[in-house]
């Protein structure tokens, strides 16, 4: 089959992606990547118990696991003055690069026996400093590559390849720890690292980033469409104080809108902390069931996620709000039968229904923020995004544990839903509020699904 032949197959939003040179080449590399960390989720665990001390292996996890993501928070903060100035190539590249020799290191040090817990909590945490940068740097460079009306179907592209790595990833890293060893496949990791670093240096995004100025202002009303209409024409653009790491936060407090956005993310995924803790132990205590069930949960989560993903490229002609609250408010009505006893079977329909509904909001949510952010912000503005999401899951985490002890597994998953619909709710009942007070330009060209996704 030729190429030409391949592409008429796909559904019509995803044609025009893959007559583009640039994006069929960074594809691949991206999916690699995601593939690699996939299987980094089980690997990185895996040998975290394999060289813990006696007696010290939940400590040396949890210490592990916590450097191989929280870290980029911080870097987001700490490095913004350096980075944001950079081209979003330049800057997933860097992140790729490191994480490559980083997490490289890791297998080399374990074959000559000096891979100390230590080093490798080090090694962990050096490799992911740069992950918000590289994680703004990755959609920044697609919003660059494609016009407006492509954007969504690649955003919708690349969550589903994230989503696709949590059921494929795991279960490979499961099959292959058994015959190379977990070392290794974090080594394959860092290699689809060094691939996709090679691959970004071959992109060239049409007329390259502008960079942001440090003397202007930026404001409310009309200062800020101005700064934003002199952003998208390269001109720059800054908000008070821009010279500091918080200048993405700073500019987000400008926009009610991309600020209500990342709010409503927050919460979403804050209030999933709890019910990512209580399923496993709602297999284990309440349904009396093995590590095989809970997998299959995940699978299936997983299975429906990519395809949900996948359908966001057809969302575009929807209006953008009342799609996204229509998402959170499915993801909770589909833990709430948890609560109510109902069989594995039907709380497995309901998992997998709830990975398909949830799909779609990664992907509608960058492409928001990429309409609406002027083009030399964009990579400030998406690491702040990314920083400050990077703290929601583990704090929603961090208290599932004091309430499965109060309420039991199946009741955390039952309010965890419930309070998920409150949250839609009140998202819509904010939205409701903002659209009968006196209409504005957007700042910075229209919405991903048109005029109503106005503020």
């Amino acid at each position: 089959m030729t190429p030409a032949q391949t592409t008429r197959l796909l559904p019509q939003a995803y044609r025009p992606l893959f007559a583009h040179a640039g994006f069929k080449r960074l594809l691949p590399a991206l999916a690699a990547s995601d593939l690699g960390d996939g299987m980094s989720v089980v690997a990185v665990a895996w040998l975290a118990i394999e060289i813990a001390p006696p007696g010290r292996s939940g400590l040396l996890l949890g210490a592990a696991l916590a450097a191989y993501a929280l870290p980029g928070a911080l870097g987001a903060l700490l490095f913004g003055r350096l980075l944001r100035r950079l081209p979003a190539a330049r800057l997933l590249a860097a992140d790729s690069r490191i994480r490559a020799v980083l997490l490289g290191c890791v297998p080399l040090a374990w074959a000559t026996g000096l891979l100390h817990p230590v080093l490798y909590v080090a090694l962990l945490a050096g490799s992911s400093v740069l992950h918000a940068w590289g994680n703004a740097g990755r959609y920044s460079l697609v919003a660059q590559m494609l016009p407006p009306e492509q954007r969504l179907a690649a955003n919708a592209l690349l969550s589903s390849s994230v989503s696709a790595s949590i059921v494929i990833g795991p279960a490979l890293a499961g099959f292959l720890a058994a015959v190379v060893g977990p070392a290794w496949l974090i080594g394959l990791d860092a290699l689809s690292f060094a691939v996709l670093a090679v691959q970004v240096g071959r992109v060239r995004a049409p007329g390259g980033e502008p960079e942001p100025e440090t003397k202007s202002q930026w404001r409310t009303g009309s200062e800020v469409e101005a700064g934003a209409e002199a952003g998208a024409n390269g001109q720059g653009g800054a908000v008070t104080g821009s010279d500091r790491p918080t200048a993405g936060l700073q500019l987000l407090r400008k926009q009610p809108e991309l600020l209500g956005v990342l709010a409503l993310t927050w919460f979403f995924n804050f209030l999933y902390g709890p019910a990512e803790v209580a399923l496993p132990l709602h297999v284990t205590d309440d349904l009396h069931a093995g590590a095989g069930l809970l997998g299959l949960y995940w699978a299936l989560f997983g299975a429906g996620a990519v395809l949900g993903g996948l359908a966001a490229g057809a969302l575009r002609r929807f209006p953008l709000w009342p799609v996204t609250l229509g998402i959170v408010a499915g993801w909770g009505f589909a833990l709430v039968p948890f609560g109510l006893g109902a069989s594995a079977p039907v709380t497995l329909a309901c998992f997998t229904l709830g990975g398909l509904i949830y799909g779609p909001f990664t992907a509608l949510s960058y492409t928001l923020f990429q309409e609406r952010t002027p083009a030399a912000w964009l990579t400030t503005v998406l690491a702040a995004r990314s920083a400050a999401l990077l703290t929601a899951g583990p704090v929603g985490t961090a208290l599932g544990g004091p309430l499965i002890a109060l309420m039991g597994p199946r009741g955390v998953l039952a309010a965890s839903g419930i309070a998920t619909v409150a949250l839609a709710a009140v998202g819509a009942a904010v939205r409701i509020r903002s659209t009968r007070r006196p209409a504005s330009r957007p700042v910075h060209g229209s919405g991903p699904c048109g005029d109503a996704a106005r503020p």
